[in-house]
């Protein structure tokens, strides 16, 4: 769990890239916080509003407050998910705004370049 002293002033930063397990795209969604730490990671078989809403789900429930900011990509999924479970926390949609996250998945596609494809989700 992570404890932040500015967990009020927190920005989470969230996106998703596609990683191929077994030869079959699966999605890895990231959440990092405004220090590039990442909060939550979540590998689904789709990138829909069920799978958002079962992402910012797990997020919660590991940690015991909300941000005041959630920055995001413009993929609609984010919006229904932050519209059901989180409607008083502020939702900005960038395309530049959202390069932290996008920085957290280098370390991934190291890896999996590395390894030569994942074979399970845990490798991932």
């Amino acid at each position: 769990m992570i404890n932040h002293l500015s967990l009020l002033d927190a920005q989470w930063h969230l996106d998703e890239v596609f990683i191929t397990i077994n030869a079959k795209r699966q999605y890895l969604w990231c959440a990092v916080d405004q220090d590039g730490i990442v909060l939550d990671i979540l590998v689904t078989s789709r990138r829909d509003a069920k799978a958002a809403t079962r992402f910012f789900r797990k997020l919660l429930r590991g940690l015991q407050s909300v941000p005041r900011v959630l920055i995001t990509d413009k993929l609609a999924s984010y919006g229904v998910a932050h519209r059901r479970l989180m409607p008083s926390v502020e939702h900005r949609r960038s395309k530049y705004l959202n390069n932290r996250a996008e920085n957290s998945h280098q370390p991934t596609r190291q890896r999996e370049r590395a390894m030569k494809r994942f074979t399970s989700p845990g490798s991932a």
